[in-house]
């Protein structure tokens, strides 16, 4: 979108925070879009870039919503502090493999019998899975 807009188009958001996570983000857009002649309207704040009230009202609602989501996210690692302190908080549960049909499975593969796609499903993994246990198995020497 940003390769196509020309100069007197005018891009209709629904949000600022559809726009850009952050005030520097979204700053360095509306700056790019200004020069390329583009005003910015959204609804939900009903704001208006093509002129400098509009402009200035975009500034400090960017920064309220950048606050907002600083001090959500500060407030989650919190929680998950507070939970792995209590010991709840353990992370997800590893994928279990059969480590002998994974060996075999993994000889195939590197032996040219089978491509990684079919290792993946006859192992029942997904490729970061798949293949983070290829480099973790690498990293033993091969060896369980």
């Amino acid at each position: 979108m940003l390769a196509y807009v020309r100069e007197g188009d005018v891009l209709y958001i629904e949000s600022i925070s559809r726009l850009a996570r952050s005030i520097r983000d979204l700053l360095g857009l509306v700056d790019m879009l200004q020069l390329k002649g583009v005003d910015i309207i959204s609804s939900k704040e009903n704001i208006d870039t093509s002129n400098p009230q509009g402009r200035f009202v975009l500034s400090v609602f960017a920064a309220l919503a950048e606050l907002e989501r600083e001090q959500l996210l500060q407030r989650q690692a919190e929680g998950i502090a507070a939970a792995k302190a209590a010991g709840r908080y353990l992370g997800r549960a590893k994928i279990t493999v059969d480590n002998d049909k994974f060996c075999e499975i993994y000889n195939k593969w590197q032996n040219g019998e089978m491509t990684a796609r079919a290792a993946m499903q006859a192992l029942d993994l997904k490729p970061n899975t798949f293949y983070r246990r290829v480099k973790e198995y690498e990293a033993k020497g091969g060896a369980d």
